[in-house]
């Protein structure tokens, strides 16, 4: 799918990932376990809904055992432009395999394929993310909680691009300045997650077939306020960590001591396989009281 708003350059924002996610001392001690889920995409078809279930049953084995989900959006397969007879049952179909196969509690952000984007219906109420959130019991799409001495900022990284026809990745102002006065009212103490579904920082668009020196990032697979968030990071030394997904890729880079994750995708490609080297899979995070963390990618075929 081909997204508008080209990000031409990236400047030298870009650097390798470090190996560890932070030192290690003796003192620390493990305050959280998260399991970060994106991109399910669920759908009646190609045995997703038995993929599903088997990727929450292999989160729930985990040992020690896992406190919350983290799921990073594209819930559903895609609402864009669907009926709402179809947007309906996916909906269901999601809702009755969490009831059957999950116990933990779980916390949502909204990805793009989870937004009703149809020309000739925009009079309606449930048009554009209201119908989602009201699946999901949001009364807003970005918002934070405290967990065990950690705060989690679930943004809404997902906004109409300047046309007014598709998406764009960013907050825009009235949420940036929200985010603004969440991280100054904030200790400092307090390390900070934020996830969104757009990644706010990415090399994956780097990835490209047989370019030669030409690289382009649109601005519906990166933030294109990417800039003006990092520079409010910066003044935020407790942001530890961004957690991403929409690109189904499992990356890992940092900068300015901020580490970014995008942790691929439940659907892989789509339901399809791998999405080239990344299979199938979800991060397995935890949280120390140190603001230091640990993370892997979990294969849940493996």
């Amino acid at each position: 799918m081909q997204r508008r708003s080209v990000l031409k350059t990236l400047g030298a924002a870009l650097v390798a990932p470090s190996i560890t996610s932070a030192s290690p001392t003796q003192a620390r001690r493990r305050v959280l376990r998260v399991a970060h889920l994106t991109d399910v995409h669920l759908k009646n078809e190609l045995s997703a809904p038995a993929k599903f279930a088997k990727c929450l049953h292999h989160v729930q084995q985990q040992t020690p055992r896992v406190d919350m989900v983290l799921n990073g959006g594209d819930i559903v397969f895609d609402m864009n432009k669907e009926n709402m007879d179809t947007i309906n049952a996916q909906w269901k179909l999601y809702k009755d395999i969490l009831k059957s196969d999950c116990s933990l509690p779980v916390t949502y952000c909204l990805g793009n394929h989870d937004i009703w984007w149809a020309e000739n219906n925009n009079g309606q109420a449930v048009y554009g993310k209201q119908y989602a959130m009201d699946q999901l019991q949001l009364s807003k799409p970005y918002y934070s909680m405290i967990k065990n001495g950690w705060k989690i900022i679930v943004l809404d990284s997902v906004n109409l691009d300047i046309d007014g026809t598709w998406y764009i990745g960013k907050l825009g102002d009235v949420q940036f300045s929200w985010l603004e006065q969440e991280l100054k009212n904030t200790d400092s103490k307090t390390p900070v997650l934020i996830m969104s579904h757009i990644p706010i920082l990415t090399a994956t668009n780097l990835i490209e077939d047989d370019i030669v020196n030409r690289w382009q990032m649109y601005g519906g697979d990166m933030h294109t306020d990417v800039s003006k968030i990092i520079k409010l990071f910066y003044q935020h030394p407790n942001v530890k960590l961004c957690l991403s997904g929409h690109i189904h890729l499992r990356e890992r880079l940092e900068y300015n001591n901020v580490t970014y994750i995008c942790d691929g995708a439940v659907s892989g490609a789509w339901w399809n396989g791998n999405r080239r080297e990344t299979a199938p899979g979800y991060g397995l995070i935890d949280l120390f009281d140190d603001g230091t963390f640990e993370e892997h990618y979990v294969n849940y075929n493996s």
